[in-house]
């Protein structure tokens, strides 16, 4: 009664903070890339996606993201040069109009074209007339202010020769003179390219070539034109002799000796021709390739005068750009750079040195350089860890990127007024780990650490010969942990095993340290009651069987037999090792074989710097490792874990007979094949995969199987089981009995990685989509109805109460199992410091057991007055400094949280949540004071206790896309949105929560989105994101001077408001494109637009704008004044000269 009264004193959170739930930032590289634009005034680069997806680049800290409701594929991108707008051209023909002058991009207007597909978009600089090419070969013109289609129009029939008697194709290309803007050059697919005299509606030239076109160039003079061909040949047209090119060359084709046509070459699908004042021209193309270097990597050709330099790429070529100093087409072009699009790398060259380096990119966007296995989230971390990460990682920056400084350099960031230290940790699946500044919702790496060092290099063709349980990225990242207070840092691997890391600002040379560990569950099959029936257990401690402390050597055993036994999957170096400063391994654990079965794969993992301990657990048992005295204290099955207080009656069965399973439906895939489409199928649980015989009683377990996730992050949900009909069931003796493997079968492991599960993902309907992850889980003991083995999902160490009648805290470690059942081991360390090294660490069963429905994921701790109390920690010490002797060397330990230094009192709350439900126990009572059933129909991939506005809560993320947040201790709901149903396994394995807030997710395999679901965060979002326009003077046009202004073209007096005009042209049909009004005001964006302090921003800014084009305005009139006045003077001088003549005289 005591402890629920004191929790109506607590501060609850829900007092304090509001909630919201809103999107933040996204990092990485643009899933998908198929369109790239460039501003060359306000010098920003915007990426279009298949998803619809727009990524907008400035500076370093502008990084915008902006998502098309349609989802529809980007086909062109096309800035409104210094106007602060973009216009985007989809895959469902339809054009955009967005608003880039606030910090959340919106759009304005839209244009749905009904009968005619959009291939390519052309807008001239300083031009409200959009030109649009269909795939029929029709050109329609769009006013960009208004967006409504102009009635000009030019008919393909029109544009080519009546006596052609073949369509010309889809328009590729359209371009307005460089001469003469009243002159439009359009390009057909079949070769055919018509210089269009807009004026008189009419083609001034047409020209014919017998290979497909790809691309135009026109020459700055406006008199040339090069188009680029599907047989890898360049043509080079002019105007005077339009009949055939004056130049055709196939840049990469042979030379033949018979002098015929060089050999044909692949497509070069885009081709630039840029002039310089003072050197020869840059023509610069994608493709072209000879097809008989069919392994040839995708290459971009730089031909300046004689020199050709080709640089090839590690991936396929999307887009290019050549970045030029002016914006006008009439000038010479002065190129610097070219921004190459990849499909999965953005690379830009510098065009100006001769060897032509690349820049080095400022952007996050190598996130996906290994596939992202899991990710972690530290919000309001230690300040010094950030600096000095860096510091270690600097040390392997790669050399030999160009001096100059990044050339996309648009927008303006500052910092803002919320800047804590944030870090985010990837893990991969080539075993590297990458640590990453995240402040200020920026990202930049760190620090970049590889595991698979610590293990020898497997040779090619020894994987059957070896204990590999992978047939591909064994030493991919599965679970990490870290301690940023004391710097330790663990990672758990694919092949069963884990590292434990130490942190040194010294490079070292030694020996890995090792040990393996056997892990079996041998039980019968389970009766489960339901756990409200379950006896209450015993305070008592109850005895168990005998401890096995096993620790191996570091080499692997040889298999003489058929049957693999006590061997590991992978071989630890046993030689001298240098370790680089940073992160250095201090300790090497891994799973063995047991009697033929390969180790399962780790579920659960956590660290304890002050006991010394690391503990994991997988489906067959747990195992506590002493890292300090490298000694194995306990490895045990989960049944053994409960001695007595076993609370499920386990009774043998007979086996039923089943056919033998066939080898090559357990064949593992690699975590190569991340990602798969959402069209695949993706195995969601390991029990499916046991279930693929033909039998009629795994047909029927089928029929009764449930999706879920595999171990998602750590946690291994279990799947949910309706009651079958005829109420049959494996036994495990038929489970163990169909995972007997034969030599030189291929190993496979029910207990699958995250990268090989798959989801049935029909992508028909809502409710499909739904029901794939929410069918109903029954209880908490819904995994054991096909598998009778119970994994360890949650591990946590903590001062604690570990018995009823306990009356101080002591060392404990909480475990959590599948089945929702929760244990406490007590943890007997040595009293001194100084006998920590020598004197054995006892671990104990307390005999406290309490359950939960559906699998534990995660614990927590609060002290009386409901402040969270964090594990103790060991002050970080550089284990290889020599400074101070001894005294570096003694251990300094805080054994309780900083923010609750007083005396943790009397009693505390335990806080457990399972994939169903979260309890707060009053401890040592025991006492249940407070029960939430978070979801009934689905279950939970992701909690975490947090801290929010000086308090505390629990955020979760439940399979059916809802984000939920509860009170502590009183775990009163506080917010919960449905925010993201789960489509693909990626989401629900890298989602995570972090203090402050804050989550983050991968949206896609190369992007981290992040997100806030705090209002405070929210409201000071819009001063930390960066500003995409800022107010920039358009550089003003050469003098083209008198000839030319004469002879060159009457391009500066082409009116095209008059022509393509409503008064002019008239009106088009309204069948042919409807228009749709966006929401890109402020008041269709509230939270995205920027409220009150976008308006006063975008108020400034017009003001601006409006005050410099009165400024203007004033110059011209002062101008036109002085030049009034001196015209006045002259025409006075002249009259007075000639006053007094008379009129014979002149």
């Amino acid at each position: 009664m005591h402890c629920i009264m004191l929790c109506s004193f607590i501060p609850q959170v829900q007092s304090l903070c509001s909630f919201v739930l809103f999107q933040t930032v996204r990092h990485g590289f643009p899933y998908l890339p198929t369109a790239l634009a460039f501003d060359p005034v306000q010098k920003i680069l915007a990426i279009g996606t298949r998803t619809g997806a727009i990524r907008i680049l400035g500076r370093p800290g502008v990084d915008c993201y902006c998502q098309h409701e349609s989802g529809a594929a980007i086909l062109q991108l096309q800035f409104l040069i210094n106007e602060g707008a973009l216009v985007s051209a989809s895959a469902d023909d339809a054009l955009h109009l967005w608003n880039l002058r606030q910090k959340r991009p919106a759009i304005l207007h839209s244009l749905k074209f009904n009968r005619e597909r959009i291939t390519y978009c052309h807008l001239p600089f300083q031009s409200k007339w959009l030109y649009v090419g269909t795939e029929r070969g029709n050109t329609h013109i769009v006013n960009i202010e208004s967006f409504i289609l102009s009635g000009y129009v030019i008919m393909w029939n029109k544009a080519i020769e009546l006596s052609t008697k073949t369509h010309p194709g889809p328009v590729v290309h359209l371009s307005d003179s460089p001469r003469d803007e009243g002159k439009l050059l359009i390009g057909y697919e079949n070769g055919t390219v018509v210089l269009w005299d807009l004026r008189s509606k009419r083609a001034d030239l047409r020209a014919y070539y017998d290979e497909a076109i790809h691309s135009v160039a026109w020459h700055h003079e406006g008199k040339q034109f090069m188009c680029s061909h599907s047989d890898g040949s360049l043509t080079l047209w002019n105007l005077k002799s339009p009949n055939r090119p004056f130049q055709t060359t196939i840049p990469h084709g042979k030379i033949q000796r018979d002098g015929k046509k060089p050999e044909s070459c692949k497509p070069i699908l885009k081709v630039e021709y840029k002039t310089c004042k003072n050197s020869e021209p840059f023509v610069i193309f994608s493709g072209g390739l000879s097809y008989d270097k069919a392994c040839r990597r995708p290459s971009l050709t730089i031909m300046h005068g004689k020199a050709i330099t080709v640089l090839e790429m590690d991936h396929p070529i999307v887009d290019f750009l050549t970045l030029c100093e002016t914006p006008y087409p009439n000038e010479f072009q002065e190129p610097y750079a070219v921004v190459v699009l990849l499909e999965k790398d953005l690379i830009v060259v510098d065009l100006t040195q001769s060897n032509f380096p690349i820049f080095e990119n400022p952007y996050p966007i190598d996130i996906h350089e290994s596939p992202v296995t899991c990710t972690e989230y530290f919000a309001d971390c230690p300040p010094d860890l950030i600096p000095v990460l860096y510091s270690v990682g600097a040390k392997h920056k790669k050399q030999g990127y160009s001096n100059k400084e990044w050339p996309i350099s648009g927008g303006a960031w500052n910092l803002g007024a919320q800047t804590y230290p944030e870090i985010i940790i990837t893990g991969h699946a080539d075993g590297s780990v990458k640590f990453w500044d995240a402040s200020a919702i920026t990202l930049q790496m760190l620090y970049k650490l590889k595991t698979s060092k610590v293990f020898e290099k497997q040779k090619v063709g020894e994987g059957k010969a070896t204990a590999e349980i992978v047939e591909e990225d064994p030493f991919a990242v599965q679970m990490m942990y870290w301690c940023p207070e004391s710097r330790i840092f663990c990672v758990a691997g694919v092949s069963a095993y884990v590292v434990v890391y130490r942190f040194s600002k010294h490079e070292v040379n030694t020996e890995i340290a090792s040990l393996e560990v056997r892990l079996q569950y041998e039980v019968e099959d389970i009766i489960t009651p339901e756990p409200e029936m379950i006896p209450p257990f015993p305070d008592a401690s109850s005895q168990l069987p005998s401890l096995k402390s096993l620790s191996g050597s570091t080499n692997t055993v040889a298999c003489e037999g058929p049957m693999k036994d006590s061997i590991p999957c992978l071989s630890v170096k046993t030689r001298p090792v240098r370790m680089p400063p940073g992160y250095q391994a201090d300790l090497v654990i891994q799973l063995v074989w047991v009697d033929g079965e390969p180790p399962q794969q780790i579920t659960s993992l956590a660290v304890n710097s002050a006991y010394g301990l690391v503990a994991f657990g997988n489906c067959n048992g747990l195992a506590v490792v002493d890292f300090m005295q490298k000694t194995v204290l306990l490895s045990m099955g989960t049944l053994d874990l409960y001695g007595s207080s076993d609370p499920y009656q386990r009774q043998p069965r007979s086996p039923r007979k089943s056919k033998q399973f066939a080898a090559d439906n357990f064949c593992m895939r690699g975590l190569s094949n991340f990602y798969p489409d959402l069209t695949k199928r993706i195995r969601t649980s390991y029990q499916s995969l046991t279930e693929l015989s033909d039998s009629p009683v795994s047909l029927e377990l089928e029929r009764c199987k449930s999706p879920t996730s595999d171990h998602v992050n750590g946690h291994c949900t279990s799947p949910t089981s309706q009651s079958c009909g005829s109420g049959k069931r494996l036994s495990s003796a038929d489970v163990s009995k169909a995972n007997r493997r034969g030599p030189g079968r291929p190993p496979f492991r029910k207990a699958q990685s995250a990268a090989c599960m798959e989801i049935s993902l029909p992508v028909t309907t809502e409710e499909n989509r739904e029901n794939s992850f929410s069918r109903s889980r029954s209880s908490s003991v819904s995994s054991i109805d096909r598998d009778s083995k119970e994994a360890i999902t949650a591990l946590y160490f903590m001062e604690s109460f570990a018995r009823k009648n306990d009356s101080a805290v002591s060392p404990c470690l909480w475990v959590g199992t599948g089945l929702g059942m929760v244990l406490i081991l007590s943890l007997n360390l040595p009293a001194s410091d100084d006998l920590r090294q020598s004197e054995p660490v006892m671990v104990s069963p307390s005999g406290t057991v309490l359950t939960l429905k559906g699998a534990v994921l995660t614990f927590a701790c609060l002290d009386c007055m409901g402040t969270l109390t964090h594990p103790p920690y060991e002050v970080w010490r550089d284990p290889h400094s020599a400074d101070d002797g001894e005294k570096t060397r003694k251990r300094k330990l805080v054994m309780h949280s900083p923010s609750s230094s007083q005396d943790m009192g009397d009693h505390q709350f335990a806080v457990i949540c399972s994939e169903k439900q979260a309890k707060v126990f009053s401890l040592p009572s025991q006492t249940c004071l407070y029960v939430h059933n978070i979801t009934e129909t689905s279950f939970l991939l992701r909690a975490d206790v947090v801290t929010l506005c000086n308090s505390v809560c629990l955020a979760c993320f439940c399979a059916n896309g809802h984000i939920m947040t509860l009170s502590l201790p009183s775990l009163r709901p506080l917010l919960d949105i449905n925010y993201l149903p789960v489509t693909d396994m990626r989401i629900a394995r890298t989602f995570c929560f972090t203090n402050e807030g804050q989550a983050l997710y991968l949206s896609s395999p190369t992007e981290i989105q992040r997100l806030t679901y705090s209002q405070e965060m929210c409201d000071n979002l819009q001063d930390m994101l960066g500003d995409l326009f800022t107010p920039v003077e358009t550089p003003e046009a050469q003098n083209r001077g008198f000839l030319k202004g004469l002879f060159g073209g009457s391009g500066q007096a082409f009116d095209r408001e008059e022509l393509f005009g409503e008064a002019t042209a008239g009106k088009a049909s309204r069948s042919l494109a409807q228009h749709i009004p966006g929401s890109g005001g402020i008041e269709g964006v509230r939270g995205a637009a920027g409220g009150v302090i976008g308006d006063l921003t975008r108020a400034r800014i017009a003001l601006d704008e409006r005050g410099q084009k009165l400024g203007e305005l004033d110059e011209r009139t002062a101008s036109m004044m002085a030049s009034a006045e001196a015209f006045s003077k002259h025409a006075h001088e002249v009259m007075l000269k000639y006053k007094d003549k008379k009129w014979y005289q002149f």
